[in-house]
């Protein structure tokens, strides 16, 4: 059943709304990634441990520049890791 016009003016305003009181919601609407705190340490995990691998890879292969990448690797995602369990507005701890 298609919507009236009324109805989709209607729909038309919410979105607009929307879009003025909560720009990163709409954002992450219309894109459909996820900019969750959830999603921002899953996404850290995974990336400390490739670094991690990094790391364990330079010192059995003794290649110096594996080692450093794999430690700055594991560093870039520890501080991703730790930024997903702030809340993003700025507030302080999450508790």
């Amino acid at each position: 059943m298609p919507l009236s016009d009324e109805e989709r003016r209607r729909l038309e305003k919410l979105e607009q709304d929307l879009a003025a009181t909560d720009p990163e919601l709409n954002l992450e609407l219309q894109t459909g990634q996820p900019r969750s705190m959830a999603a921002r340490s899953v996404w850290g995990i995974l990336v400390t441990v490739a670094g991690f691998a990094l790391v364990i890879t330079g010192v059995i292969t003794q290649i110096t520049i594996i080692g450093v990448t794999g430690f700055l690797l594991m560093c870039a995602g520890a501080n991703w890791f730790l930024g997903g369990l702030r809340p993003r507005d700025g507030s302080g701890y999450p508790y």
